[in-house]
């Protein structure tokens, strides 16, 4: 499993790069998590949720209650430019933490 830390500080270019994609609903979110990282990030929908109101008031995205195509009503989110915009420097910035942990962890030559 992953650190509560790290699932938190990832958590927010997670959402983001999923609704990149298209527009998704909580559950599916917290499915897709699940599958991309094999079952190691485990979010919950109390967890989720009030990150998403976050997100939605941040201006980060949008949502709207739909019937789903099995029937029940869905708060479905989607991504605005503003959010599109907060993702790419999520990124860079997830770049730039990685390269330097890539270069950290080769291994370490010997001194003379």
């Amino acid at each position: 499993m992953i650190s509560k830390a790290l699932t938190g500080a990832s958590t927010k270019p997670i959402v983001l790069a999923i609704l990149r994609r298209g527009e998704s609903y909580g559950y599916e979110i917290i499915q897709q998590v699940r599958d991309i990282t094999g079952g190691r990030m485990d979010w919950s929908e109390p967890m989720l949720y009030p990150f998403l109101k976050r997100l939605e008031r941040d201006g980060l995205i949008t949502s709207q209650w739909r019937l789903s195509d099995k029937g029940p009503l869905r708060k479905y989110y989607r991504l605005t430019a503003e959010g599109q915009k907060e993702l790419e420097a999520e990124k860079c910035q997830w770049l730039t933490v990685h390269s330097a942990l890539t270069l950290l962890w080769e291994p370490v030559e010997e001194k003379g």
